[in-house]
């Protein structure tokens, strides 16, 4: 089994509706994405020949993936006052509304199923919201 590893980064704030804690308030993260592509086997043919796919297409979509969260407010569906967003999009706030709790176990799913829907055949993704603490999510 061959297996392809490549890493993205974003810049976030988020906060956890309904917990009991410091993460109830809005905070920050450098979240970083790892995520694991697997093969049986290589191309045997063409420009990809000799590998599983192009690390460039899976940085790119990886990167595009963690772009469209990067120096934004996550929030998850419902957890905000309507009044609250308004504030917030009327002062041109970037704002990513999520049908799921920001956690790093949520992140780790989503972002597997968003390479899944992109064509690769994924093993694990992890995402970590601090150096030292992370989730993984894989089908096995």
């Amino acid at each position: 089994m061959y297996t392809l590893k490549t890493e993205a980064a974003f810049d976030s704030a988020h906060f956890l509706s309904g917990y009991e804690g410091k993460c109830s308030n809005l905070h920050g993260h450098r979240w970083v994405i790892s995520a694991e592509i697997i093969s049986e086997k290589l191309h045997e043919s063409g420009q990809l020949r000799g590998m599983v796919t192009d690390f460039g297409d899976i940085k790119n979509d990886l990167k595009e993936l963690a772009d469209s969260f990067d120096h934004s407010f996550i929030y998850e569906k419902n957890s905000l006052k309507e009044a609250t967003v308004s504030a917030l999009k009327s002062e041109n706030f970037r704002l990513t509304e999520v049908d799921f709790r920001p956690t790093a176990e949520n992140f780790s799913e989503f972002f597997y199923n968003a390479l899944v829907s992109k064509g690769y055949h994924v093993k694990k993704v992890t995402v970590y919201e601090t150096p030292n603490n992370c989730a993984s999510y894989s089908k096995d």
